[in-house]
């Protein structure tokens, strides 16, 4: 498996995210578990999750309790980076809610610290910016919780180019994750893919295959993946994850899984290799 590095830590190239186990759809825990082997056995040593990842609102931290199972089950289970985070919550009626409190925070750290079973929290990131708390507070927070030895690394999720500047000031450099929504569908977080290239910061796209299940249909916009795909004799998600992981050495994509074929597929776009030209085609879709 290749590597990049978030932080001062070396992570595998090709992350799994845990959403899909745990949110509508879920499938059955012995499936979800050995979609997270599958992932280990592949060379997986990054795996993103959150405390808002659950359905009901008697289960927060779902996905972040499967994950420690599964963790706790394999012999690679310590080597693996655990990206979780919090702000966001799920009343359990199918909405999104926010918190962004410094005291929620706090507190939904020391719970997340729980369901992990850990000492520290490898990577924590402040989920999602909360217009009701100014963002210097929030990640104010995540700075205390890093200063407290709570956790070991602190990032932002779904951030601007303007707060993740911040963010690195209130947190005195030591920003080293930015988790916002990229892909072939959603391309408008590349000013902050550029600005973590710049600064260095590890960038890591979430739901980064969006578009890419409809590459192969007639007159899809995405259609140059599958064909570049056909080429290479491989799916348009690897295309996809490999396209990604050529814009900077600071991208770490984290593509969701809840089946061992789906994440084994991912895995192996850490090895596909597009031409010059077939990147710059990608790039225009």
């Amino acid at each position: 498996m290749h590597t990049r590095r978030i932080g001062d830590v070396e992570v595998s190239a090709i992350g799994l995210g845990g959403m899909p186990m745990s949110i509508e759809g879920r499938p059955e825990e012995a499936r979800s578990l050995a979609t997270i082997h599958a992932a280990l056995d592949a060379g997986v040593t990054l795996i993103d999750t959150a405390d808002a990842y659950h359905l009901k609102a008697g289960e927060v931290g779902h996905n972040e309790t499967l994950i420690a199972k599964a963790l706790a089950s394999h012999e690679r289970g310590a080597d693996v980076l655990v990206a979780t985070k919090g702000g966001h919550l799920r009343p359990g009626d199918g909405s999104w809610t926010l918190d962004g409190s410094p005291r929620h925070i706090k507190e939904a750290c020391e719970a997340s610290l729980r369901r992990l079973g850990v000492e520290a929290i490898g990577l924590y990131q402040f989920h999602r910016p909360d217009p009701k708390v100014p963002y210097a507070e929030s990640v104010g927070a995540v700075r205390d919780l890093l200063d407290e030895g709570k956790i070991r690394m602190a990032g932002v999720s779904n951030a601007d180019p303007d707060q993740i500047r911040l963010a690195g000031e209130i947190l005195g450099g030591r920003l080293v994750s930015v988790q916002n929504q990229f892909s072939p569908a959603f391309r408008s977080s590349e000013p902050e893919l550029r600005l973590c290239d710049e600064l260095g910061i590890a960038f890591l796209p979430w739901s980064p295959l969006g578009g890419i299940s409809r590459a192969r249909e007639l007159g899809s916009a995405y259609a140059p993946f599958a064909r570049i795909a056909e080429a290479h004799g491989v799916s348009p998600q690897q295309v996809c994850l490999a396209w990604m992981l050529a814009k900077s050495p600071v991208v770490v994509p984290i593509p969701g899984s809840s089946r061992p074929e789906t994440i084994r597929d991912s895995v192996a776009a850490a090895d596909l290799k597009l031409t010059s030209e077939e990147i710059a085609e990608l790039d225009t879709v």
